[in-house]
């Protein structure tokens, strides 16, 4: 199975001068834990996580005062809808983070997480499980 059956292809796109109240918000609704930030003068296209919220709320910043700028990881590892959802998950494993970007022709065409990997192993792995010997 490949990145782009498992990807989510509606994607958050937020700017860099979203607040991380703003940010939160918006992914609460979306129910996502990333959000693609989208900031020429940054170089381009970073993300924003569940976690890098987490993360300046637990030092006591506040999240109306922080903007996503201060919060993106702009050295961002893409996918490419191509690659199989094993090389995605290796990346994941190798990196330390739970979603990436995917591009397709130097564009965004989605995010693949953890989550949208274990939904398509779970089913498959089900079944083999069920299969009598």
């Amino acid at each position: 199975m490949l990145v782009r059956d498992a990807m989510s292809t509606v994607v958050l796109t937020i700017g860099p001068a979203h607040t991380l109240r703003q940010a939160a918000a918006l992914m609460s609704a979306r129910r996502v834990g990333a959000a693609v930030v989208h900031d020429p003068d940054a170089g381009g296209i970073g993300i924003l996580t569940e976690r890098d919220i987490l993360d300046s709320v637990g030092l006591g910043q506040s999240p109306d005062a922080e903007h996503a700028h201060a919060h993106t990881t702009t050295d961002v590892v893409f996918a490419a809808p191509t690659w199989t959802l094993e090389e995605a998950a290796r990346t994941m494993t190798h990196g330390g983070f739970r979603h990436l970007i995917v591009l397709d022709g130097g564009e965004p065409a989605g995010i693949v997480s953890v989550r949208d990997i274990i939904r398509c192993w779970a089913p498959v792995r089900q079944r083999a499980a069920q299969v009598p010997a």
